[in-house]
């Protein structure tokens, strides 16, 4: 099979990559890793030996993304930052919590939307000094749920949905400061997160079926996507959403 990868050039850039210690966050940190960056992860641990997996060759802070004070944290630690990749969030309804309930409903926003939003805040001058070509990168980790509901979501899918208003605000006010913002909105794709909604056939056969490519995502598929929306290649793209979903948002 000829080869047709691109091979993406991030040596020396500073990402920062929040939820990075398994699935979607991990696919997308590695893949910094191998194009040369200087990586940080966050994870919700006290460090990264708490993790299974091998996460030496990057810099780890702890983030709970309901700590505003661990937020400002982790942004003030960024002296030096040319991309933001804000990944890191779990659906309630996983921890047995009902998101209907207006408390669980507002943690979701938090967790989805405030949380990314003022980290990027906090990033904001650091992205601005970013001499990556293309200028310095905001990327939202959104969803099918931003333009899809999903009734057992509501709070998940509010906060993934208003992702996308908030990173179109910030192209609008921080190009000029040479700073890009832009989303991915992600299919069903293989994670921690995802793991029971793949494993049971009554959730995951309706989506392949609609699926024109007949399969779910991997966060390979992710960090592709994401690398491109960070590079020079994208130095004109910003304030968009790329789905990225096997064809299922398009689907009939």
């Amino acid at each position: 099979m000829t080869s047709n990868a691109a091979n993406f050039d991030f040596s020396g850039a500073r990402v920062l990559v929040t939820g990075g210690t398994s699935g979607i966050g991990a696919g997308i940190a590695a893949a910094y890793l191998a194009a040369g960056a200087e990586v940080t992860i966050t994870g919700t641990r006290a460090d990264a030996t708490g993790y299974d997996a091998d996460l030496s060759g990057y810099r780890y802070l702890q983030l709970d993304l309901e700590d505003m004070a661990q937020i400002d944290a982790v942004a003030q630690a960024q002296t030096e930052l040319d991309v933001l990749v804000n990944n890191a969030g779990i659906a309630l309804p996983a921890m047995g919590l009902d998101e209907w309930d207006p408390d669980n409903f507002a943690r979701a926003i938090n967790i989805h939307l405030v949380s990314g939003f003022r980290l990027a805040r906090g990033c904001r001058d650091a992205l601005r000094a970013s001499g990556l070509a293309g200028g310095g990168s905001v990327i939202g980790v959104a969803s099918m749920t931003s333009y899809f509901g999903i009734g057992m979501l509501p709070g998940y899918g509010a906060g993934k949905t208003g992702l996308l208003g908030a990173t179109r605000a910030m192209a609008m006010e921080w190009g000029a400061l040479g700073i890009r913002a832009n989303c991915v909105a992600v299919g069903l794709c293989e994670s921690r997160m995802t793991s029971a909604t793949i494993a049971n056939p009554e959730w995951s056969a309706p989506t392949l079926a609609r699926t024109p490519l007949g399969r779910h995502g991997v966060p390979g598929d992710v960090a592709g996507a994401v690398l491109f929306l960070s590079s020079a290649q994208a130095s004109w793209i910003t304030g968009q959403t790329l789905p990225i979903d096997g064809g299922y948002s398009v689907a009939g």
